[in-house]
């Protein structure tokens, strides 16, 4: 049975991101898993415009990074600053202590400030000063990259881009979106016009009912065959982590739930199979770009249901 507040959702987000259904999908399921969202594609195509819209229609706090060659660590996680009133030094948060962090270009920004989001993204805290600090629930992290060949770009480390979820593309409209989008109203006007279709806390249950979508014994042999046959395969340096297959699995729940179904089947785990491999199998050959649906399609053709 479909729900009509996650369509309620998707209707208002194609509504602002057009002719994009599919990466829409995608990013709403991989927030549905509990899962952090990478979105890489070229300057001006849509991709900070659907991080707000995600934030917005889910009724959930929003602060923007806009990362840069010069910023530091204190500048994502706060600094604690010295009252001389009161003699002690307080600590004041960074944009991190927030629902959603729209970390935008993440890949501007150097090795050393990417890594302030590693504990936020994997333990849903940070350390700083000695003291752990808890961030609020629910807690995302959405990030935009810029393809890695533009100037001024450090490369994400395998280890961060594991923390990713799911890495969508966007790409350019096709004709009828892109008239209908020069045609049509300002973005910006359209986002501040939308109005939360759900509440926080009805968005922790919807998390739950993910996680209780039925998936087979079968279908778990399915998805460990996939990861075995990423694992064997000489075309890749290293194949599917277990986190990449558990990821896998809540996803395909997720996708489930968005089609009104209380259970996965392949077909689920097949579409979203494209965005949890595009930035997590690197080819032999690291100068090779590789296409995420032509190996998800050659991987699903090379693996038999069992």
């Amino acid at each position: 049975m479909r729900l009509p507040e996650l369509d309620a959702i998707l209707a208002d987000i194609n509504r602002i991101i057009l002719g994009k259904e599919r990466p829409v999908r995608l990013s709403l399921a991989c927030l549905l898993a509990r899962g952090h969202l990478l979105i890489e594609d070229l300057p001006g195509v849509g991709k900070t415009t659907l991080a707000h819209v995600l934030a917005r229609v889910l009724g959930l706090d929003f602060q923007r990074i806009q990362f840069t060659s010069d910023m530091l660590p204190a500048d994502v996680l706060g600094v604690s600053i010295f009252d001389r009133d009161s003699g002690a030094f307080h600590f004041h948060p960074g944009p991190i202590f927030t629902q959603v962090v729209l970390a935008d270009e993440i890949n501007r920004a150097t090795p050393k400030a990417q890594s302030a989001l590693l504990e936020a993204m994997e333990e849903r805290q940070v350390t700083t000063e000695g003291k752990t600090r808890a961030l609020p629930e629910p807690f995302f992290v959405i990030a935009t990259q810029n393809p890695t060949h533009q100037i001024g770009t450090f490369p994400l480390p395998e280890s961060q881009l594991d923390r990713f979820l799911l890495k969508v593309e966007l790409g350019y409209p096709d004709a009828a979106a892109e008239r209908e989008l020069l045609a049509g109203a300002d973005r910006r006007q359209m986002v501040a016009a939308l109005v939360p279709r759900i509440a926080p806390q009805q968005l922790l249950e919807l998390q739950e009912r993910v996680r209780a979508v039925h998936a087979s014994p079968a279908l778990i042999d399915y998805v460990q065959i996939l990861a075995a046959h990423t694992r064997t395969a000489p075309h890749w340096q290293a194949g599917l982590s277990p986190r990449a297959c558990l990821g896998l699995l809540a996803v395909a729940r997720a996708w489930a739930l968005l089609d009104g179904r209380d259970h996965v089947l392949p077909e689920d785990v097949q579409a979203v199979l494209p965005g949890i491999i595009g930035h997590r199998l690197r080819p032999m050959d690291d100068t090779a770009r590789t296409d995420p649906h032509g190996v998800a399609a050659a991987l699903i053709e090379a693996v038999p249901l069992p």
